[in-house]
Parts: C-alpha cells; sequence; structure tokens
C-alpha cells in the first residue's frame, strides 16, 4: 500500500494531478498508520501484520 501511494504520488506530481497526489499522500498514511499498528502487536481487521 505504501508502494502504491508512492507510486501514484510520483505520477500526479509529473502529470500535474492533483487527485493522484491526494490519493497517493491518502495510502502512505494509511500504510504507515497500519504498518504501525501491526509493529505493536495490534491485530487490524483479522490481520497481525501488513507486508
Amino acid at each position: 500500500m505504501i508502494v502504491l501511494g508512492i507510486i501514484l504520488l510520483i505520477i500526479g506530481l509529473l502529470a500535474a494531478i492533483p487527485v493522484l497526489v491526494t490519493v497517493g499522500v491518502i495510502l502512505i498514511v494509511l500504510g504507515l498508520v497500519l504498518e504501525l499498528l501491526g509493529m505493536a502487536g495490534h491485530a487490524v481487521g483479522g490481520r497481525r501484520h501488513y507486508y
């Protein structure tokens, strides 16, 4: 999810498409939150780890 967010962010910045930049930032933040919760040992959505 983090990698997809970074790819969308780069494409959005290069092509000057603000929607892709917004979606990319949201995916990066959501991926980091899920990663931190998984590292803390909290199961989110029935899964303990997100790879």
